[in-house]
């Protein structure tokens, strides 16, 4: 499995060899916690599959989501690299596997590979683009891009969560997501099968209305 790995392909056998002693493959199951805002990091975390949820709960309890993470991306890596504790949560979408890298070993070994310390700046390169995006929901978008960005960034979620739910995670009342949904059908930017499953989806549409 390790060998498929992009951002390690560079290395040699005999690397792609340590790398496997010092790591070990775990799964998990669909509502598993990979981990909780404040645990410390001890590993390296790389999906392999599956999909990884972040979020945060607010003073008020109420969960600010982050990003949903597909495979083939570290997880909150900045945690590691800061020696700071997990600044979210990490909770399984769906049944997955994650390599767990020994975090000590890996910085000694190599992270002085000039290689590998690219594509790790590129990797915190994308975390920073993401906490960009988290802001700019909240500060910026009104209710209907944030729906319409859900819906163009997170299908699988929309489709998988409850509505009353996914208004917690944009921020807004259920009462309201509801209005909008139904504005959105009105206008043909969606259509939603009886079971709420997106069927159809107008993407030129729907990136207008994020765009403003």
């Amino acid at each position: 499995m390790i060998e498929k790995i992009p951002m390690f392909n560079f290395l040699n056998d005999d690397e792609i060899s340590r790398l496997k002693d010092i790591s070990t493959i775990k799964k998990y199951k669909k509502g598993e916690f990979l981990f909780m805002e404040g645990d410390e990091p001890k590993w390296l975390i790389f999906l392999l599959t599956g999909s990884v949820r972040l979020y945060k709960n607010n003073a008020k309890g109420k969960e600010i989501f982050l990003h949903q993470l597909s495979p083939m991306n570290f997880v909150a890596e900045l945690a590691n690299f800061e020696n700071i504790a997990y600044p979210a949560n990490a909770v399984f979408t769906t049944s997955s596997e994650v390599l767990k890298i020994d975090y000590v070993k890996f910085y000694n070994e190599f992270l002085t590979k000039p290689k590998m310390a690219i594509a790790i700046i590129k990797s915190l390169s994308q975390k920073l683009k993401i906490t960009s995006d988290v802001l700019h929901q909240e500060l910026v978008l009104n209710s209907e891009a944030r729906v319409a960005k859900f819906i163009l960034n997170h299908e699988d979620l929309f489709n998988e969560l409850k509505h009353a739910k996914i208004a917690s995670i944009l921020n807004i009342t259920p009462e309201t997501f509801s209005r909008i949904l139904n504005k959105f059908k009105t206008q043909g930017v969606i259509k939603l099968t009886e079971g709420n499953i997106i069927s159809t989806k107008n993407k030129q549409s729907l990136i207008n209305i994020m765009d403003g």
